[in-house]
């Protein structure tokens, strides 16, 4: 195989893809609070919430030489009720979300508006292909992680394609609070606007959520 078809935007993609998998097959998700823990620390516990395993992506993706930055997304509390519905009292009201992309080079603009730069939410498909993939949208309910649900179906925080009517549940535009632009680094994003919770309260929350599973 050439040197330019195994560099390639197709195989970059396709090695993110596989990164993906492996994240989503060796780190098992849990409600850890601590956004900024290191990756290392998130790979020898094996456990990590979604936004430490988006983050060992993009840190994989930077180890093959694919820059990546984050979009900083404040998300509505409400999005997390199912997940808590005896807690919902404990969530707070707004959550502050960084959404990887990464720069590939030689991305098609016909498939992805934002090329360059790929979206996580397009890294199974290109934003012109019909929102709900595979078996509906997703709806923060059940076993299945906002990280696994990227590979089965849309992920749209845009409402940039209407959703058939029957997975709606794709278009979470309806949630997103306030866009905080590019960042550099999720690092960038957490010292200019915080995390979610406080030191404090991630520090009495971290012992009893960073081990419960998601979705349980």
């Amino acid at each position: 195989m050439a040197t330019q078809e195994r560099e390639g935007p197709a195989a970059k993609v396709a090695a993110l893809r596989h990164a993906h998998r492996w994240i989503s097959a060796e780190v098992r998700p849990v409600y850890s609070v601590q956004e900024a823990r290191p990756i290392s620390q998130v790979l020898r516990l094996g456990r990590g919430s979604c936004s430490q395993r988006m983050a060992v992506l993009e840190a994989v993706a930077r180890a093959w030489g694919v820059p990546s930055r984050v979009r900083g997304l404040v998300v509505d509390g409400t999005f997390w009720y199912p997940r808590f519905p005896r807690l919902r009292r404990l969530v707070p009201n707004q959550v502050v979300l960084a959404w990887p992309e990464f720069r590939i080079e030689g991305l098609s603009k016909a498939g992805h508006a934002a090329a360059p730069w790929l979206p996580v939410s397009e890294l199974f498909g290109g934003a012109g292909e019909p929102r709900g993939r595979i078996g509906g949208g997703f709806t923060n309910a059940g076993p299945e992680t906002l990280f696994e649900a990227l590979s089965r179906t849309s992920v749209d925080w845009d409402g940039a394609t209407a959703c058939p009517a029957s997975d709606g549940s794709c278009d979470l535009s309806a949630y997103l609070l306030t866009d905080l632009g590019r960042f550099d680094s999720r690092d960038e994003l957490f010292a200019q606007h915080g995390q979610t919770l406080c030191g404090l309260a991630r520090l009495l929350a971290e012992p009893v959520l960073g081990r419960r599973a998601a979705g349980l």
